[in-house]
This record gives structure tokens, C-alpha cells and sequence, in this order.
């Protein structure tokens, strides 16, 4: 049973390279996936943040509303 566990079925003429090394793979599949969320996140946050006037000066220092 174990014998056929480390059998791996690969297609007829595949040709596997070498495999990755624990950098490689935490780039691949944890920094770059967090990176580009936080990377969309951020422009569609400031795409659709509102905008203040750019002719107020009115703080809530200075006035109550």
C-alpha cells in the first residue's frame, strides 16, 4: 500500500522540473495573493472615497453644524 502511494500518475512524456523552495512558494501563494488584495483594495478605496469640496474651509473646530 505505501509502495503505490508515492506513485505519482503524470501524463506519457511529461517532463517535471525541479520543485520550489520554501521562499519560492510562500512569494507564490501567500505574499503576492495578500499583496495584490491590499494592492485592488486600495485603488478601489480611492476611487470611491468621497470627495470634500475643494472650496470649503469650514472645519468642525470652527463651526457647528
Amino acid at each position: 500500500m505505501i509502495k503505490y502511494l508515492s506513485m505519482i500518475n503524470q501524463e506519457p512524456g511529461a517532463m517535471p522540473g525541479e520543485g520550489l523552495t520554501a521562499i519560492q512558494t510562500f512569494t507564490y501563494f501567500v505574499a503576492a495573493p495578500i499583496g495584490l488584495f491590499l494592492g485592488i483594495s486600495l485603488i478601489v478605496w480611492a476611487l470611491t472615497a468621497e470627495k470634500k469640496p475643494k472650496g470649503s474651509t469650514s472645519s468642525s473646530i470652527t463651526s457647528i453644524e
